[in-house]
């Protein structure tokens, strides 16, 4: 098979085995996600700041290109609130407040995105996606999620609050403005907030909120009651260019855009698999190049970097759609929306729009995965609060960078100390257990039987030898059986401390047993002389043969050194 072969193969698949009723499932999809689409792309390119024409032109592309490279079957992809905050984030200090600078910016970050996605899936690079835990994303959305909201406050309040990655000069800002709140501003917003809420599960509760609220711009004049309305909408079809930016910006964009490629596709591809049904798959890589080039055709029409948004994807698999084409007819009726409808959403108060964006960042806000954290894994607590912590005082960027650090901490420190047990056997048994969490388990009269639960390498090896130390002299043994099952790698540094403490175990007349050793361990012992050191017959398969060689060898040859304090 030739190693392209796969990769042709992943062009349009889902068109192997397309039916009739498969096309006919997916036009009324594509229709149900495009009355949810057209409403929140428009409120999540106010969220970038952007004009709200960009979040229409982001749908338009993506869904096209996705359709030919992507592997997930319901996957919609368009603009999405976190990549918008992000995209506003790495913006506002870049633009120097020129729109047209702005705009042009957020192609290239579209573009720069799109590039990273593509040569992290070409270079089969999707493992990359590891190093973003799930309590550090989970951290970073709900507080995210927060800013977002914070960030809508302006519209909804009728005020002029400051662009803010972070929350703390935003809540200044509100209090020097309170008192200039904008009542009329104040009751729209909150009373569109309210009519989604109620609206509860019907899909097209924004299109509704939208059509009536420009309907009342238009019959009750709200600009001339002091209400922000959208202004002058173009109308027609995005013609492709590459954006009007110079060098230096877009080298001052490459952090972000990097960042954005990365949350983007963690979004994509866990959305993906949260809609996939037995037997399909959703592969990363390929994920990777799909989403890039979305992103890269996104830019070249104006947009700025999307996803698959996780409510979008869901509506659309619940609509039951059956294959990619259904994004396909949803990015029809978005171009429908530019060509036709465009000039009509003039008079559409910003506190509408504004009240979409809350209510749909809302659910981001995730306190039932804390409660499961603590009940399961409280240690995990830690990464996640600095993630939400550092996020909410420093900003999306450093928030995400505090996080994955904090996680990647944690996880040195749990590798570092690791987890041991001391062993007994099970009465009338050949197995061997924990004694802490098996009472009834036997020890073995001058024999320690210590089981090591993680690899051995230069940062745990004089922690966990100290740990036997310290085994050897509360048990007053005179031969060790180390139970090797978890250790699945061995370093030098670790093999030179062994071998150190083997000298020093010599010294006290203590022997050295290893049970159920890994082939790679074994052939490291091997290469390093240690086997031979030590003798064939200190490595037994199981911990109950080493066991009862240890035991045999006290009772053959006892040694009166082993009486000696442990130092």
């Amino acid at each position: 098979m030739s190693p392209l072969e796969p990769k042709r193969r992943a062009l349009l698949r889902w068109t192997v085995g397309y039916t009739r009723p498969d096309f006919t499932a997916d036009l009324l999809a594509g229709a149900t996600t495009a009355v949810l689409l057209v409403p929140q792309a428009m409120a999540y390119a106010m969220l970038a700041g952007l004009p709200p024409i960009a979040g229409l032109y982001a749908a338009l592309a993506p869904p096209l290109v996705y359709a030919v490279l992507g592997t997930s079957r319901r996957l919609a992809v368009g603009p999405v609130a976190l990549d918008s905050l992000l995209t506003a984030a790495a913006l506002a200090p870049l633009a120097g407040g020129d729109l047209g600078t702005y705009v042009a910016a957020a192609a290239a970050l579209a573009i720069l995105a799109g590039s990273f996605q593509a040569l992290t899936g070409a270079l089969r690079l999707g493992f990359v996606v590891n190093f973003l835990s799930l309590p550090v994303l989970r951290g970073f959305t709900s507080a995210a999620a927060i800013l977002i909201i914070a960030s809508q406050l302006g519209s909804l309040l009728g005020l002029r609050l400051p662009s803010s990655a972070a929350m703390w000069p935003l809540l200044v800002a509100l209090a020097e403005q309170l008192r200039a709140v904008h009542l009329p501003t104040v009751a729209l917003g909150l009373g569109a907030v309210l009519t989604l809420v109620a609206l509860g599960n019907f899909r097209g509760k924004a299109l509704l909120v939208v059509v009536l609220a420009t309907v009342a711009g238009h019959l009750f004049a709200l600009d001339d009651r002091g209400l922000a309305l959208l202004g002058p909408v173009p109308s027609g079809l995005p013609v492709p260019t590459w954006p009007a930016v110079d060098g230096e910006l877009l080298l001052a964009l490459a952090p972000a855009a990097a960042l954005i490629a990365l949350i983007s596709f963690m979004e994509a591809f866990s959305s993906g698999l949260a809609v996939a049904r037995r037997g399909e798959v959703v592969e990363p890589d390929q994920e990777l190049l799909a989403l890039g080039f979305a992103n890269i055709a996104a830019g070249l029409v104006r947009g700025y970097p999307i996803a698959g948004g996780l409510s979008r994807t869901a509506v659309n698999a619940q609509a039951g759609a059956r294959s990619p084409l259904a994004g396909v007819v949803t990015a029809a009726i978005v171009a429908l929306t530019l060509a036709l409808f465009a000039p009509l959403l003039a008079t559409l108060p910003r506190a509408v729009l504004s009240a979409i964006i809350v209510v749909a960042v809302a659910r981001l806000v995730d306190v039932a995965f804390v409660r499961q954290l603590r009940r399961t894994r409280p240690r995990e607590l830690l990464p996640l609060a600095i993630t939400f912590a550092t996020t909410l005082a420093l900003g999306v960027g450093l928030g995400l960078a505090f996080g994955v650090g904090a996680s990647l901490l944690l996880f040195v420190l749990r590798t570092t100390r690791p987890h041991t047990a001391l062993l007994g056997r099970l009465p009338g048994t050949q197995v061997y257990r924990n004694v802490l969490r098996f009472p009834d388990a036997e020890t073995v009269r001058g024999v320690v039987i210590i089981r090591l639960d993680a690899p051995l390498y230069f940062a745990n090896a004089t922690y966990l030898i100290d740990e036997i130390r310290r085994r050897i002299a509360a048990e007053r043994a005179r031969a060790v059986v180390i139970d090797a099952g978890g250790v699945h790698d061995i370093d030098v540094s670790a093999l030179a401390n062994l071998r150190e403490f083997l000298g020093e175990l010599r010294q006290h007349g203590i022997d050295l047993y290893f049970a159920d050793l890994k082939g790679p361990v074994r052939d490291v012992l091997a290469r390093s002389g240690l086997t031979a050191e030590l003798g064939p017959d200190r490595f037994s398969f199981t911990t109950h043969e080493a066991v009862q060689r240890a035991s045999d060898g006290l009772a053959a040859s006892p040694d009166p050194r082993a009486t000696q304090a442990w130092p």
